[in-house]
């Protein structure tokens, strides 16, 4: 009998590793010639010095260490690099550029597409605000892309900011904002009409919460929209307008964009190919997240899978 493996971890061999190492140094090269100097963090990490945001999974894997303290496998690389910059670089001028390539680990139901192991490629760019810092992480995410060979994808772009100030506008009491989100982060349109059938809400408002996450396109699904919407997709015009034409028309607005990490603030993004049916990459702001660890600073970053990324890349050449 062959030794079983743990699900959702998988075996890499040569010619894979191969066309992986070469996908990997040419994002690289990227990253180092964008001036973002690459670091590393341990796999393990103090649980009790992870900050809880909310809707931020927890890390699944947990032990002891000799004197009783719990440690746990770094489930993403932007806490880890958060805590590098209040504690190595606490008297250094922001603007701070870091890349990095770790392996990350992740408690999941193991289903197409999901892994508890993977292979992240990213950014951070700290003391950076928005737009500017937005606009810089979203060339560098295409430019990266771009140089992989990948030629159909494109980028999503939303706002961490805009359902919540939709449901407070509309009177959605706070305790139900996490679930109603929750559904929505996970893709979940009918549990969201659900969670959102079962308010005492007008019919007017209920249809605009149930209208707005469906909403994407270009530029012009930006116009028209009521109060409440008007501070996100006004920071979401700024970012288009500071975008070069190439990285521009990579673009889609998504309004009902939500990440499931709980720390970003505001711009999110994430990266699709129509080679492959789940996302290959993501990111956005923090601006918040570096004050838990002492050093207040705006941060924006993101992540690609880097074995995703070969999938989709693999996709497009078979079908070229």
């Amino acid at each position: 009998m062959i030794d079983r493996i743990p699900s959702g971890t998988r075996d890499a061999l040569p010619d894979e590793m191969r066309e992986l190492r070469a996908l990997t140094e040419r994002v690289r090269a990227v990253l180092d010639q964008a001036g973002y100097g690459e670091v590393y963090t341990p796999a393990l990490e103090y649980e009790a010095q992870i900050p809880n945001w909310g809707r931020t999974p927890r890390p699944a894997y947990r032990m002891f260490d000799e004197q009783g303290q719990v440690l746990v496998l770094r489930s993403d690389m932007t806490v880890p690099i958060a805590r590098v910059v209040a504690t190595r670089y606490a008297s250094v001028e922001p603007p701070l550029r870091f890349c990095y390539f770790a392996h990350l680990y992740r408690g999941v139901r193991p289903q197409r597409g999901q892994t508890r192991e993977l292979l992240q490629a990213g950014i951070e760019l700290i003391g950076s605000p928005a737009p500017e810092g937005t606009a810089e992480v979203l060339t560098v995410l295409c430019d990266a892309l771009d140089a992989v060979g990948l030629k159909t994808y494109r980028v999503g772009l939303g706002d961490a900011s805009l359902y919540p100030a939709l449901l407070d506008a509309v009177g959605v009491d706070q305790g139900l904002h996490e679930r109603i989100l929750s559904e929505l982060a996970a893709g979940d349109f009918v549990g969201v009409e659900r969670e959102i059938r079962g308010l005492d809400l007008s019919d007017e408002d209920a249809e605009l919460l149930l209208r707005v996450p469906q909403t994407r396109g270009g530029p012009e699904v930006l116009e028209g929209l009521s109060a409440p919407l008007e501070a996100a997709v006004t920071g979401m015009r700024a970012v288009h307008a500071l975008l070069s034409p190439q990285v521009a028309e990579r673009v889609i607005f998504d309004l009902g964009l939500v990440r499931s990490l709980g720390y970003y603030t505001g711009a999110v993004f994430q990266v699709y190919d129509p080679a492959y049916g789940v996302p290959i990459g993501s990111g956005g702001r923090y601006d918040e997240l570096l004050a838990s660890f002492g050093r207040p600073l705006p941060a924006v970053g993101f992540g690609l899978n880097v074995e995703r990324l070969h999938i989709a890349l693999t996709g497009e050449e078979r079908t070229a």
